[in-house]
């Protein structure tokens, strides 16, 4: 049975009352999202359709919307690279793999359960106590992919929120970790904090 799902940003950004802002919708399900795309892309008359192989996951342009299509899957990280082998998985994996509690949240698309908020790690909470915290161990999820020390102080930096401690600690202890960053993503990330309100909150971290 297809069950399907919105999930990460768009999520975090409708219960902070600012999905008019986001411009990109990731959508999880427990098939082929590539299958998937293409039925909504024929249901909205949609003829371009951006399909990644690689990673089993597809894109449409939609009006000012990117709506991504991703089949739910576990990743395995290799300690040179932050490029994951991917096996497909289930939600609870799907959202294990995400990078913070806010971003791990989703919202059912199903039937029997539509608009139902999941919310396995406290994402809620975090939101409403402004806090960027790592669902998991934070040195996991520093070490496997190290985008995500940028991307903490990024969203810190935007969303006017505190980087939890142990998280904090964790970006530190794994500072070395970068290297193996290629220099576009990092600065991909540091302008993104450039346009903050308050860049400088985001440089000083």
């Amino acid at each position: 049975e297809l069950k399907t799902f919105v999930v990460g940003g768009f999520v975090r950004d409708c219960l902070l009352g600012k999905q008019k802002e986001s411009k990109d919708i990731d959508i999880v399900c427990n098939h082929s999202a590539i299958k998937l795309a293409k039925k909504t892309a024929d249901k909205l008359n949609i003829k371009d359709i951006v399909i990644y192989k690689n990673f089993g996951t597809a894109l449409i342009k939609y009006k000012k919307l990117q709506i991504e299509f991703i089949s739910a899957r576990k990743e395995y990280y290799n300690s040179s690279s932050r490029k994951p082998d991917i096996v497909l998985g289930t939600m609870e994996d799907d959202q294990q793999r995400r990078d913070f509690t806010i971003n791990a949240m989703s919202i059912s698309l199903n039937k029997n359960s539509f608009g139902n908020l999941i919310d396995p790690f406290s994402g809620q909470e975090d939101l409403k106590n402004k806090i960027i915290k790592t669902p998991l161990d934070p040195n996991k999820t520093f070490s496997d992919d190290p985008l995500r020390m940028f991307r903490a102080i990024r969203f810190s930096n935007q969303l006017d929120f505190k980087i939890e401690n142990k998280t904090l600690t964790a970006i530190k202890d794994n500072r070395e970790r970068v290297k193996i960053l290629s220099k576009e993503r990092i600065l991909e990330e540091f302008e993104k904090i450039l346009v903050c309100k308050k860049p400088s909150n985001g440089l000083k971290l």
